[in-house]
């Protein structure tokens, strides 16, 4: 059984407690309270041809009259091999609050799809919307990409390696910036259970963001959980390092007193006291228009 995990969030304007197994019943909730009331929602947006294909646009009001808004990228966590952009409907509610055109993808996932099929399918998913920025309201030229954990490995492997957004026909310098939470970007899988995510036989050193990052890189800002139990704290010094080896401009925050679950939670709007994570994302991407 997985790890309980204890959850404060705020109903009715009141602090309750959340126990659940794992973190469906907590992401459930903050579903539920993120009212995406006023905003307009595309879901199952398809941006290639397998069923994981698809992506939820949540577009601040009147935003498709000016075209004009920031376009973030969202990517979902789940070790690979679990996890859906149904969980993170606050993730899309919360920043297109802020103003953003707000995509949350689905991806193909492992062991069936291993990498890097996930990969390309951020690369698919930022194409899609940087052709189709004018429909959905938003602007090309201010793309951002986020993830949460897998999906922070997905997001900073797709921009920092050239290959991907290349393969696409995506231009490298697209991307703003790119802003990971819970990353594992730096790890030697092949004793773990997370191996089933890549190729077999392969080694971390052809895979890893860390020994990927170009040059001419966007800032990236690395979000931390204080007491992370799940990624280690050597993925994000590693990545740190390498980012600033190559010259690439990095903040790397340690947010004390969350977990790998309640850093990602705090995006919400009403977990924002529990910590910095929506707050230090949002003063960061704006710091990189």
């Amino acid at each position: 059984m997985k790890k309980r995990i204890l959850f404060p969030v705020l109903i009715g304007g009141g602090l309750a407690v959340l126990a659940a197994c794992g973190t469906n019943g907590v992401l459930g909730t903050l579903n539920v309270i993120a009212s995406t009331a006023g905003l307009d929602v595309t879901t199952d947006q398809r941006y290639g041809p397998d069923a994981r294909n698809v992506m939820d646009v949540y577009r601040p009001e009147g935003s498709k009259q000016n075209a004009t808004a920031p376009m973030l990228l969202f990517i979902h966590g789940g070790s690979w091999t679990n996890g859906s952009k149904n969980d993170y409907r606050f993730v899309g509610e919360s920043f297109a609050r802020a103003g953003y055109v707000t995509a949350v993808m689905n991806y193909r996932l492992a062991p069936v799809h291993r990498y890097p099929a996930y990969i390309q399918d951020a690369a698919q998913a930022l194409k899609y919307l940087r052709e189709h920025a004018a429909e959905l309201g938003g602007n090309p030229g201010a793309l951002y990409v986020m993830g949460h954990s897998a999906g922070a490995f997905n997001a900073v492997e797709m921009v920092d390696n050239a290959r991907w957004l290349t393969e696409v026909g995506v231009p490298i310098s697209a991307v703003k910036a790119v802003v990971g939470v819970a990353g594992p970007y730096s790890y030697d899988y092949r004793p773990l259970s997370s191996a089933n995510a890549f190729p077999e036989g392969s080694n971390p050193a052809d895979i890893m963001p860390s020994y990927h990052v170009r040059r001419d890189a966007p800032p990236h800002l690395l979000l931390v959980a204080g007491d992370d139990q799940v990624v280690e704290p050597p993925n994000s010094l590693k990545m740190e390092a390498a980012l600033q080896a190559a010259g690439v401009p990095v903040t790397r925050t340690v947010l004390p007193r969350l977990d790998h679950y309640t850093i990602v939670g705090s995006l919400a709007r009403s977990l924002s006291f529990l910590g910095k994570t929506r707050q230090d994302a949002l003063e960061f991407m704006a710091k990189n228009r």
